[in-house]
């Protein structure tokens, strides 16, 4: 979907059981920060509004930044990296660009593009090095598909494959690039939102699909689920809410044990709207939005605010334990557990 807010509150700290600790890296840049692929615990990209994009080859030491010549109207909202050197990225809006770089953010090869105007691209990722998934908004009621089987240099329109139509209303939210997620074997969730929720599931690689309905807050534009990740292919949970009241708490979070196919309140949720979630281990789990940084220690079940700092992405290390959360005006920031 089209628009998200953006506010940021000054930074707290709660400890509780493990300490945890949010430590600025970067600040002040114009863009507004969603993409965010944590490749292991040194590299890690980014990807914003404006057509930036940076990486780090030294845990967030230091920052590469580069607004892309050509793309600085696009804004980029999700990247997914595979090692210091190859990353892609895909713009949210028309024209849809996703872009290549195999040489360390040197240069970026436009390896697919949409001038329609109702296509709205919301989000990417991959099963392997070689294949991935990028998914948007729907088009006639079919959303919008692509598929790669080759590490993003080509990719197909595989739209009718999925021939569940969603609603009028119906759409996802390209706020962190975490409403899809892809689990080994060819498993794969989307969630949408808007005027109706449901959880779209694949388990051979896109090729056919269930949709399950999530009973997350629903009904408006700007309701729905925002973000979802799975610690197996049973447990998972989901969070969103209503981003124009983001300090709202009502019906914001759900967890499954059945891979999706129902939903389980929690006993208390999050504090607010939130884009993002993660598992930092099958316990541990972070969520941030714009009101602010929530955590569980048990799994999702209970949640304590930690922080008033509001980020758009938090992202976990693919090959460790590195965490970083991302937001507005080039905010970087990393997540301390001790």
């Amino acid at each position: 979907m089209r628009s998200i807010l953006l506010i940021l509150f000054p930074l707290l700290l709660f400890k509780s059981g493990s300490s945890q600790t949010l430590i600025p890296l970067q600040s002040g840049k114009t863009t507004s920060i969603r993409g965010l692929s944590v490749v292991n615990n040194s590299v890690a990209w980014i990807s914003g509004s404006n057509g930036w994009i940076a990486h780090t080859r030294d845990a967030g030491k230091t920052w590469a930044w580069k607004q892309l010549e050509g793309y600085e109207k696009l804004d980029f909202r999700d990247i997914e990296a595979f090692s210091a050197k190859k990353a892609l990225t895909v713009s949210a809006g028309s024209p849809a660009v996703i872009l290549l770089t195999t040489n360390g953010g040197i240069n970026w090869k436009e390896v697919y593009r949409n001038n329609s105007p109702d296509i709205f691209l919301d989000g990417m990722d991959f099963w392997s090095n070689k294949q991935g998934i990028i998914y948007g908004d729907p088009i006639n009621g079919k959303m919008q598909l692509l598929k790669t089987k080759d590490g993003g240099n080509t990719w197909e329109n595989i739209s009718d494959n999925l021939n569940i139509k969603l609603t009028e209303g119906e759409a996802s939210f390209a706020a962190s690039g975490t409403a899809i997620r892809c689990r080994p074997g060819g498993k794969i969730w989307i969630a949408t939102g808007g005027t109706q929720s449901r959880i779209f599931y694949s388990d051979d690689f896109a090729k056919t699909w269930q949709a399950f309905p999530c009973p997350i807050i629903q009904g408006q534009n700007s309701t729905g689920p925002f973000s979802l990740a799975f610690s197996t292919n049973q447990n998972g949970i989901v969070v969103g809410g209503d981003y124009l009241k983001d300090t709202l708490r009502n019906n914001n979070l759900l967890f499954t044990n059945d891979g999706g196919k129902t939903w389980l309140k929690p006993t208390n949720t999050t504090f607010g709207y939130r884009s993002a979630v993660e598992y930092i281990s099958e316990k541990i789990v972070i969520a941030t939005g714009t009101s602010g940084t929530d955590t569980s220690q048990d799994g999702g079940l209970t949640w304590q605010n930690f922080s008033k700092t509001g980020f758009n992405s938090v992202r976990k290390a693919k090959k460790g334990n590195w965490v970083l959360l991302t937001g507005n005006k080039g905010q970087i920031s990393a997540l301390n557990l001790y």
